[in-house]
Protein backbone atom coordinates (compact mmCIF):
# COMPACT_ATOMS: atom_id res chain seq x y z
CA UNK A 1 0.00 0.00 0.00
CA UNK A 2 2.85 2.39 0.74
CA UNK A 3 3.90 2.22 -2.93
CA UNK A 4 0.42 2.41 -4.42
CA UNK A 5 -0.06 4.49 -7.53
CA UNK A 6 2.99 3.30 -9.44
CA UNK A 7 4.95 6.03 -11.20
CA UNK A 8 2.15 8.53 -10.64
CA UNK A 9 3.11 8.84 -6.98
CA UNK A 10 6.68 9.79 -7.91
CA UNK A 11 5.73 12.69 -10.18
CA UNK A 12 5.54 16.36 -9.28
CA UNK A 13 1.87 16.27 -10.31
CA UNK A 14 1.92 18.71 -13.25
CA UNK A 15 -0.80 18.18 -15.87
CA UNK A 16 -0.82 19.74 -19.33
CA UNK A 17 -4.18 20.72 -20.81
CA UNK A 18 -5.61 23.05 -23.43
CA UNK A 19 -7.28 26.27 -22.27
CA UNK A 20 -8.24 29.56 -23.85
CA UNK A 21 -8.10 31.97 -20.91
CA UNK A 22 -7.89 32.36 -17.16
CA UNK A 23 -11.61 31.48 -16.99
CA UNK A 24 -10.75 27.79 -17.47
CA UNK A 25 -8.03 28.08 -14.83
CA UNK A 26 -10.61 29.40 -12.38
CA UNK A 27 -12.94 26.49 -13.15
CA UNK A 28 -10.22 24.07 -12.11
CA UNK A 29 -8.95 26.17 -9.18
CA UNK A 30 -12.10 27.78 -7.75
CA UNK A 31 -10.31 28.87 -4.57
CA UNK A 32 -7.53 30.73 -6.38
CA UNK A 33 -6.92 34.07 -4.66
CA UNK A 34 -7.50 37.44 -6.28
CA UNK A 35 -3.94 38.37 -5.35
CA UNK A 36 -2.58 35.41 -7.33
CA UNK A 37 -4.74 36.31 -10.30
CA UNK A 38 -3.59 39.93 -10.23
CA UNK A 39 0.13 39.14 -10.17
CA UNK A 40 0.09 36.17 -12.56
CA UNK A 41 -0.13 36.00 -16.33
CA UNK A 42 -1.51 32.56 -17.18
CA UNK A 43 -1.77 33.38 -20.86
CA UNK A 44 -3.57 30.78 -22.96
CA UNK A 45 -2.73 27.38 -24.40
CA UNK A 46 -5.15 26.62 -27.27
CA UNK A 47 -5.71 23.09 -28.48
CA UNK A 48 -3.76 23.84 -31.66
CA UNK A 49 -0.71 24.83 -29.62
CA UNK A 50 -0.90 21.66 -27.53
CA UNK A 51 -1.23 19.51 -30.64
CA UNK A 52 1.62 21.36 -32.35
CA UNK A 53 3.87 20.79 -29.32
CA UNK A 54 3.20 17.05 -29.35
CA UNK A 55 3.86 16.89 -33.09
CA UNK A 56 7.01 19.02 -32.92
CA UNK A 57 8.80 17.26 -30.07
CA UNK A 58 7.94 13.78 -31.39
CA UNK A 59 9.20 14.75 -34.85
CA UNK A 60 5.65 14.33 -36.21
CA UNK A 61 5.49 10.62 -35.43
CA UNK A 62 2.81 10.77 -32.71
CA UNK A 63 -0.33 8.83 -33.62
CA UNK A 64 -2.69 11.62 -34.77
CA UNK A 65 -5.80 9.87 -33.42
CA UNK A 66 -4.31 9.41 -29.94
CA UNK A 67 -2.79 12.90 -29.89
CA UNK A 68 -6.04 14.47 -31.03
CA UNK A 69 -8.03 12.63 -28.37
CA UNK A 70 -5.54 13.61 -25.66
CA UNK A 71 -5.72 17.29 -26.59
CA UNK A 72 -9.46 17.54 -27.17
CA UNK A 73 -10.31 15.70 -23.94
CA UNK A 74 -7.66 17.26 -21.70
CA UNK A 75 -9.65 20.11 -20.14
CA UNK A 76 -12.84 18.07 -19.78
CA UNK A 77 -10.89 15.30 -18.06
CA UNK A 78 -9.31 17.67 -15.52
CA UNK A 79 -12.70 19.22 -14.89
CA UNK A 80 -14.15 15.74 -14.30
CA UNK A 81 -11.29 14.99 -11.89
CA UNK A 82 -11.95 18.24 -10.02
CA UNK A 83 -15.60 17.23 -9.68
CA UNK A 84 -14.36 14.07 -7.97
CA UNK A 85 -12.32 15.96 -5.41
CA UNK A 86 -8.94 16.31 -7.10
CA UNK A 87 -7.50 19.71 -6.19
CA UNK A 88 -5.31 21.73 -8.54
CA UNK A 89 -3.09 24.76 -8.03
CA UNK A 90 -0.79 26.99 -10.14
CA UNK A 91 2.84 25.91 -10.54
CA UNK A 92 4.39 29.18 -9.41
CA UNK A 93 8.19 29.13 -9.20
CA UNK A 94 8.66 26.02 -11.31
CA UNK A 95 6.74 27.11 -14.42
CA UNK A 96 6.60 30.87 -13.92
CA UNK A 97 9.50 33.04 -12.84
CA UNK A 98 8.80 36.24 -10.97
CA UNK A 99 10.15 39.17 -12.95
CA UNK A 100 9.40 42.78 -11.93
CA UNK A 101 6.93 41.50 -9.33
CA UNK A 102 4.86 39.46 -11.78
CA UNK A 103 4.73 35.74 -12.60
CA UNK A 104 4.52 34.85 -16.29
CA UNK A 105 3.84 31.24 -17.25
CA UNK A 106 5.84 29.70 -20.05
CA UNK A 107 5.81 26.42 -21.93
CA UNK A 108 2.07 25.72 -21.80
CA UNK A 109 2.11 24.13 -18.35
CA UNK A 110 0.27 25.96 -15.56
CA UNK A 111 -1.39 23.62 -13.04
CA UNK A 112 -0.35 20.77 -10.78
CA UNK A 113 -2.23 18.53 -8.38
CA UNK A 114 -2.09 19.79 -4.81
CA UNK A 115 0.33 17.52 -2.96
CA UNK A 116 2.15 16.44 -6.12
CA UNK A 117 2.12 12.84 -7.22
CA UNK A 118 1.50 11.45 -3.74
CA UNK A 119 -1.36 13.92 -3.32
CA UNK A 120 -2.86 12.78 -6.62
CA UNK A 121 -2.76 9.11 -5.65
CA UNK A 122 -4.09 9.80 -2.16
CA UNK A 123 -7.01 11.84 -3.52
CA UNK A 124 -7.82 9.29 -6.23
CA UNK A 125 -7.64 6.40 -3.76
CA UNK A 126 -9.91 8.17 -1.28
CA UNK A 127 -12.49 8.89 -3.99
CA UNK A 128 -12.33 5.31 -5.27
CA UNK A 129 -12.90 3.97 -1.75
CA UNK A 130 -15.77 6.38 -1.25
CA UNK A 131 -17.40 5.04 -4.41
CA UNK A 132 -17.05 1.43 -3.26
CA UNK A 133 -14.07 0.33 -5.34
CA UNK A 134 -12.34 -2.76 -3.90
CA UNK A 135 -8.58 -2.10 -3.98
CA UNK A 136 -6.54 -5.26 -3.41
CA UNK A 137 -2.89 -4.92 -2.46
CA UNK A 138 -0.28 -7.70 -2.73
CA UNK A 139 -2.17 -9.20 -5.66
CA UNK A 140 0.25 -9.52 -8.56
CA UNK A 141 -1.38 -10.08 -11.93
CA UNK A 142 0.16 -13.02 -13.79
CA UNK A 143 -2.05 -13.42 -16.86
CA UNK A 144 -5.12 -12.12 -18.63
CA UNK A 145 -7.76 -14.84 -19.02
CA UNK A 146 -9.81 -15.42 -22.17
CA UNK A 147 -13.02 -17.27 -23.00
CA UNK A 148 -12.85 -17.65 -26.75
CA UNK A 149 -12.31 -14.15 -28.17
CA UNK A 150 -13.53 -12.39 -25.03
CA UNK A 151 -11.49 -11.42 -21.99
CA UNK A 152 -12.85 -13.20 -18.91
CA UNK A 153 -10.63 -12.07 -16.03
CA UNK A 154 -7.13 -12.13 -14.60
CA UNK A 155 -4.97 -14.65 -12.78
CA UNK A 156 -3.23 -13.23 -9.72
CA UNK A 157 -0.75 -14.34 -7.11
CA UNK A 158 -1.89 -13.49 -3.59
CA UNK A 159 -0.43 -14.20 -0.14
CA UNK A 160 -2.81 -17.17 -0.06
CA UNK A 161 -1.81 -18.54 -3.46
CA UNK A 162 -2.89 -18.33 -7.12
CA UNK A 163 -6.41 -17.09 -7.77
CA UNK A 164 -8.50 -16.43 -10.87
CA UNK A 165 -10.64 -13.28 -10.72
CA UNK A 166 -13.52 -13.31 -13.24
CA UNK A 167 -14.37 -10.04 -14.99
CA UNK A 168 -16.29 -8.87 -18.02
CA UNK A 169 -13.52 -6.39 -18.77
CA UNK A 170 -9.89 -5.85 -17.77
CA UNK A 171 -7.98 -2.57 -17.79
CA UNK A 172 -4.19 -2.86 -17.84
CA UNK A 173 -2.40 0.13 -16.32
CA UNK A 174 0.86 -1.50 -15.24
CA UNK A 175 3.42 1.00 -16.54
CA UNK A 176 6.28 0.56 -18.99
CA UNK A 177 9.41 -1.58 -18.69
CA UNK A 178 11.75 1.07 -17.30
CA UNK A 179 12.40 -0.87 -14.07
CA UNK A 180 13.54 -3.96 -16.00
CA UNK A 181 17.29 -3.57 -16.75
CA UNK A 182 17.31 -6.58 -19.07
CA UNK A 183 14.49 -5.15 -21.20
CA UNK A 184 16.13 -1.71 -21.14
CA UNK A 185 19.38 -3.10 -22.53
CA UNK A 186 17.45 -5.20 -25.09
CA UNK A 187 15.21 -2.43 -26.44
CA UNK A 188 16.85 0.91 -25.52
CA UNK A 189 20.41 -0.23 -26.17
CA UNK A 190 23.78 -0.73 -24.47
CA UNK A 191 24.31 1.26 -21.29
CA UNK A 192 20.64 1.66 -20.45
CA UNK A 193 20.87 -1.09 -17.86
CA UNK A 194 23.01 1.41 -15.88
CA UNK A 195 20.42 4.19 -15.78
CA UNK A 196 18.74 5.15 -12.51
CA UNK A 197 14.97 4.59 -12.28
CA UNK A 198 13.08 7.71 -11.20
CA UNK A 199 9.97 5.92 -10.03
CA UNK A 200 8.61 2.60 -8.89
CA UNK A 201 10.59 -0.65 -8.99
CA UNK A 202 7.49 -2.55 -10.16
CA UNK A 203 7.22 -1.24 -13.75
CA UNK A 204 8.94 -4.24 -15.31
CA UNK A 205 6.79 -4.75 -18.41
CA UNK A 206 4.42 -7.34 -16.92
CA UNK A 207 1.30 -5.66 -18.29
CA UNK A 208 2.80 -5.40 -21.77
CA UNK A 209 3.83 -9.05 -21.66
CA UNK A 210 0.35 -10.18 -20.56
CA UNK A 211 -1.33 -8.18 -23.32
CA UNK A 212 1.00 -9.51 -26.02
CA UNK A 213 0.32 -13.08 -24.84
CA UNK A 214 -3.40 -12.67 -25.62
CA UNK A 215 -2.69 -11.22 -29.05
CA UNK A 216 -2.13 -7.50 -28.53
CA UNK A 217 -0.19 -5.59 -31.15
CA UNK A 218 2.70 -3.40 -30.10
CA UNK A 219 3.23 0.23 -31.03
CA UNK A 220 5.46 3.20 -30.49
CA UNK A 221 9.10 4.02 -29.95
CA UNK A 222 10.50 0.87 -28.31
CA UNK A 223 14.05 2.23 -28.45
CA UNK A 224 12.97 5.54 -26.87
CA UNK A 225 12.09 6.74 -23.41
CA UNK A 226 11.53 9.71 -21.14
CA UNK A 227 14.81 10.26 -19.28
CA UNK A 228 16.03 13.31 -17.38
CA UNK A 229 18.97 14.78 -15.48
CA UNK A 230 18.91 12.97 -12.11
CA UNK A 231 21.17 13.33 -9.10
CA UNK A 232 24.31 11.25 -9.56
CA UNK A 233 24.05 9.64 -6.13
CA UNK A 234 20.31 8.98 -6.13
CA UNK A 235 19.31 5.39 -5.27
CA UNK A 236 18.64 2.75 -7.92
CA UNK A 237 14.88 3.34 -7.75
CA UNK A 238 12.73 6.27 -6.70
CA UNK A 239 12.39 7.23 -3.04
CA UNK A 240 8.96 8.58 -2.07
CA UNK A 241 10.51 10.39 0.90
CA UNK A 242 12.38 12.56 -1.63
CA UNK A 243 9.83 12.26 -4.43
CA UNK A 244 10.86 14.14 -7.55
CA UNK A 245 13.58 16.02 -5.68
CA UNK A 246 16.44 14.12 -7.33
CA UNK A 247 15.57 15.73 -10.69
CA UNK A 248 17.64 18.74 -11.75
CA UNK A 249 15.67 20.81 -14.25
CA UNK A 250 17.19 24.33 -14.07
CA UNK A 251 19.94 23.51 -16.57
CA UNK A 252 18.71 26.16 -19.12
CA UNK A 253 20.01 28.80 -16.69
CA UNK A 254 23.60 27.49 -16.72
CA UNK A 255 25.86 25.16 -18.68
CA UNK A 256 26.28 21.40 -18.68
CA UNK A 257 29.75 19.80 -18.94
CA UNK A 258 31.00 16.22 -19.06
CA UNK A 259 34.08 14.61 -17.46
CA UNK A 260 36.24 15.97 -20.26
CA UNK A 261 35.18 19.50 -19.33
CA UNK A 262 33.20 19.95 -22.56
CA UNK A 263 29.66 21.11 -23.18
CA UNK A 264 27.61 18.63 -25.19
CA UNK A 265 24.05 20.04 -25.52
CA UNK A 266 22.39 23.36 -26.27
CA UNK A 267 21.07 24.04 -22.78
CA UNK A 268 18.85 26.86 -24.08
CA UNK A 269 17.43 25.09 -27.14
CA UNK A 270 13.87 25.48 -25.86
CA UNK A 271 11.89 25.78 -22.64
CA UNK A 272 12.73 23.09 -20.14
CA UNK A 273 9.33 21.45 -20.77
CA UNK A 274 10.41 20.47 -24.28
CA UNK A 275 13.99 19.32 -23.68
CA UNK A 276 14.23 17.74 -20.22
CA UNK A 277 12.81 14.36 -21.25
CA UNK A 278 15.60 13.81 -23.79
CA UNK A 279 18.42 15.19 -21.64
CA UNK A 280 18.90 11.93 -19.75
CA UNK A 281 19.82 10.12 -22.97
CA UNK A 282 22.41 12.78 -23.77
CA UNK A 283 23.96 12.44 -20.29
CA UNK A 284 24.01 8.64 -20.51
CA UNK A 285 26.10 9.00 -23.66
CA UNK A 286 28.87 10.89 -21.84
CA UNK A 287 32.02 9.38 -20.28
CA UNK A 288 31.14 7.81 -16.96
CA UNK A 289 27.40 8.32 -17.67
CA UNK A 290 27.49 11.61 -15.78
CA UNK A 291 27.77 15.39 -16.11
CA UNK A 292 27.75 18.60 -14.06
CA UNK A 293 25.35 21.53 -14.22
CA UNK A 294 27.21 24.79 -13.55
CA UNK A 295 25.65 28.03 -12.26
CA UNK A 296 26.83 31.32 -10.79
CA UNK A 297 25.26 33.69 -8.28
CA UNK A 298 23.36 35.68 -10.93
CA UNK A 299 20.86 32.85 -11.36
CA UNK A 300 21.12 30.86 -8.12
CA UNK A 301 17.92 32.46 -6.80
CA UNK A 302 16.04 31.12 -9.84
CA UNK A 303 17.01 27.48 -9.29
CA UNK A 304 14.13 25.16 -8.53
CA UNK A 305 13.53 23.83 -5.02
CA UNK A 306 15.09 20.45 -5.88
CA UNK A 307 18.53 22.12 -5.83
CA UNK A 308 18.11 22.89 -2.14
CA UNK A 309 17.24 19.47 -0.75
CA UNK A 310 19.54 17.73 1.72
CA UNK A 311 20.14 14.78 -0.64
CA UNK A 312 21.88 16.77 -3.36
CA UNK A 313 25.35 16.23 -4.87
CA UNK A 314 26.62 19.81 -4.95
CA UNK A 315 29.97 21.61 -5.09
CA UNK A 316 30.39 25.28 -4.27
CA UNK A 317 33.44 27.56 -4.51
CA UNK A 318 34.34 31.25 -4.78
CA UNK A 319 36.37 30.70 -7.95
CA UNK A 320 35.94 28.57 -11.03
CA UNK A 321 39.40 27.15 -10.46
CA UNK A 322 38.43 26.13 -6.96
CA UNK A 323 35.20 24.57 -8.20
CA UNK A 324 37.08 22.54 -10.81
CA UNK A 325 39.58 21.27 -8.21
CA UNK A 326 36.74 20.05 -5.99
CA UNK A 327 35.40 17.71 -8.69
CA UNK A 328 37.98 14.93 -8.91
CA UNK A 329 36.52 13.31 -12.04
CA UNK A 330 36.52 16.57 -14.03
CA UNK A 331 39.29 17.67 -16.43
CA UNK A 332 39.84 21.02 -14.72
CA UNK A 333 41.96 22.68 -17.42
CA UNK A 334 39.56 21.76 -20.21
CA UNK A 335 36.61 22.93 -18.10
CA UNK A 336 38.18 26.35 -17.52
CA UNK A 337 38.87 26.72 -21.25
CA UNK A 338 35.26 25.77 -21.98
CA UNK A 339 33.96 28.44 -19.59
CA UNK A 340 36.32 31.07 -20.99
CA UNK A 341 35.20 30.32 -24.56
CA UNK A 342 31.55 30.25 -23.54
CA UNK A 343 31.75 33.55 -21.63
CA UNK A 344 33.23 35.33 -24.65
CA UNK A 345 30.45 33.98 -26.88
CA UNK A 346 27.51 35.35 -24.85
CA UNK A 347 25.51 38.12 -26.54
CA UNK A 348 25.38 40.36 -23.48
CA UNK A 349 23.66 43.17 -25.36
CA UNK A 350 20.46 41.06 -25.37
CA UNK A 351 18.33 41.31 -22.20
CA UNK A 352 18.07 38.14 -20.11
CA UNK A 353 14.46 37.07 -19.47
CA UNK A 354 13.79 33.54 -18.16
CA UNK A 355 10.05 33.76 -18.94
CA UNK A 356 10.49 33.92 -22.73
CA UNK A 357 12.86 32.49 -25.30
CA UNK A 358 14.95 35.64 -25.04
CA UNK A 359 17.48 35.06 -27.83
CA UNK A 360 20.32 35.84 -25.42
CA UNK A 361 22.61 33.32 -27.05
CA UNK A 362 26.18 32.12 -26.93
CA UNK A 363 27.19 32.03 -30.58
CA UNK A 364 30.17 30.90 -32.62
CA UNK A 365 30.77 27.89 -30.37
CA UNK A 366 29.73 24.24 -30.55
CA UNK A 367 27.22 23.50 -29.35
CA UNK A 368 25.68 26.97 -29.22
CA UNK A 369 23.39 28.08 -26.42
CA UNK A 370 20.29 29.54 -28.03
CA UNK A 371 18.64 31.31 -25.07
CA UNK A 372 19.25 32.38 -21.47
CA UNK A 373 23.03 32.57 -21.85
CA UNK A 374 24.84 34.41 -19.06
CA UNK A 375 28.59 34.53 -18.60
CA UNK A 376 29.78 32.59 -15.57
CA UNK A 377 31.51 35.44 -13.78
CA UNK A 378 29.76 36.07 -10.44
CA UNK A 379 30.77 34.01 -7.38
CA UNK A 380 29.95 31.81 -5.64
CA UNK A 381 29.86 29.13 -8.31
CA UNK A 382 27.94 25.88 -7.98
CA UNK A 383 28.13 22.50 -9.70
CA UNK A 384 25.51 19.76 -9.46
CA UNK A 385 26.46 16.19 -10.41
CA UNK A 386 23.84 14.43 -12.51
CA UNK A 387 23.31 11.17 -14.33
CA UNK A 388 20.45 9.67 -16.37
CA UNK A 389 17.15 9.05 -14.61
CA UNK A 390 14.66 7.07 -16.70
CA UNK A 391 11.00 7.93 -16.17
CA UNK A 392 9.12 5.67 -18.56
CA UNK A 393 9.53 3.86 -21.86
CA UNK A 394 7.77 4.96 -25.05
CA UNK A 395 7.04 1.55 -26.60
CA UNK A 396 4.06 -0.50 -25.55
CA UNK A 397 0.65 -1.92 -26.38
CA UNK A 398 -1.37 -0.53 -29.28
CA UNK A 399 -4.67 1.12 -28.31
CA UNK A 400 -7.27 3.21 -30.09
CA UNK A 401 -8.69 6.52 -28.87
CA UNK A 402 -11.22 4.62 -26.74
CA UNK A 403 -8.35 2.84 -24.93
CA UNK A 404 -9.31 -0.53 -26.45
CA UNK A 405 -6.32 -2.84 -26.92
CA UNK A 406 -5.85 -3.64 -30.61
CA UNK A 407 -4.78 -7.07 -31.81
CA UNK A 408 -2.31 -7.90 -34.57
CA UNK A 409 -5.11 -7.95 -37.15
CA UNK A 410 -6.11 -4.40 -36.25
CA UNK A 411 -9.28 -5.28 -34.34
CA UNK A 412 -10.10 -4.56 -30.67
CA UNK A 413 -9.63 -7.45 -28.24
CA UNK A 414 -13.03 -7.85 -26.62
CA UNK A 415 -13.04 -6.60 -23.03
CA UNK A 416 -9.37 -5.58 -22.89
CA UNK A 417 -8.32 -1.95 -22.32
CA UNK A 418 -5.02 -0.26 -21.51
CA UNK A 419 -3.83 3.19 -20.50
CA UNK A 420 -0.86 5.05 -19.12
CA UNK A 421 2.81 4.34 -19.68
CA UNK A 422 2.29 0.79 -20.99
CA UNK A 423 0.68 2.06 -24.20
CA UNK A 424 2.67 3.06 -27.28
CA UNK A 425 2.20 5.44 -30.18
CA UNK A 426 1.87 8.79 -28.46
CA UNK A 427 5.46 9.79 -27.59
CA UNK A 428 8.57 9.41 -29.74
CA UNK A 429 12.12 10.59 -28.92
CA UNK A 430 10.87 13.33 -26.60
CA UNK A 431 7.87 14.51 -24.61
CA UNK A 432 6.06 17.75 -23.68
CA UNK A 433 6.23 18.08 -19.89
CA UNK A 434 3.04 17.28 -17.99
CA UNK A 435 1.52 15.21 -20.81
CA UNK A 436 1.95 11.83 -19.13
CA UNK A 437 -0.46 12.26 -16.23
CA UNK A 438 -2.98 13.88 -18.55
CA UNK A 439 -2.71 11.05 -21.08
CA UNK A 440 -3.11 8.46 -18.35
CA UNK A 441 -6.18 10.28 -17.08
CA UNK A 442 -7.79 10.83 -20.51
CA UNK A 443 -7.37 7.24 -21.70
CA UNK A 444 -7.91 5.81 -18.22
CA UNK A 445 -11.25 7.58 -18.06
CA UNK A 446 -12.20 6.22 -21.49
CA UNK A 447 -11.15 2.71 -20.48
CA UNK A 448 -13.12 2.91 -17.25
CA UNK A 449 -16.24 4.13 -19.02
CA UNK A 450 -16.23 1.32 -21.58
CA UNK A 451 -15.25 -1.37 -19.08
CA UNK A 452 -18.12 -0.29 -16.83
CA UNK A 453 -20.55 -0.58 -19.73
CA UNK A 454 -19.39 -4.15 -20.35
CA UNK A 455 -19.64 -4.99 -16.66
CA UNK A 456 -23.19 -3.65 -16.44
CA UNK A 457 -24.21 -5.53 -19.57
CA UNK A 458 -22.84 -8.77 -18.11
CA UNK A 459 -25.08 -8.57 -15.00
CA UNK A 460 -28.10 -10.87 -15.46
CA UNK A 461 -31.44 -9.09 -15.55
CA UNK A 462 -33.51 -9.63 -12.41
CA UNK A 463 -36.99 -11.20 -12.51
Amino acid sequence: MELRGGNGAFTAGAMRFAYESVDEIRQLVPDISSDTLERTDFGSYPADAFLDDIARVTEYRADPELAGSLVSSSFATLKWMAAHGIRFGPILGRQAYQVDGRFVFWGGLTLEVVGGGVGLIDQLSAEASRMGVDIRYRHRALAVLQDGNQISGVRVRTPAGIEDLPAAAVILAAGGFQANPEWRARYLGPGWDLAKVRGTRYDTGDGIRMAIKVGAATAGNWSGCHAVAWDLNAPEFGDLAVGDGFQKHSYPLGILVNRNGHRFVDEGEDFRNYTYAKLGRAILGQPGYCAWQIFDAKVSHLLRDEYRIREVTRYRADTLEGLARMIEELDAEAFLRTVETYNRAVRQEVRFDPNVKDGRAAVGIHPPKSNWANPLDTPPYEAYAVTCGITFTFGGVRIDKEARVIDQEGAPIGGLFACGEMTGGLFYFNYPGGSGLTAGSVFGRAAGRHAAELAVAAVPASG
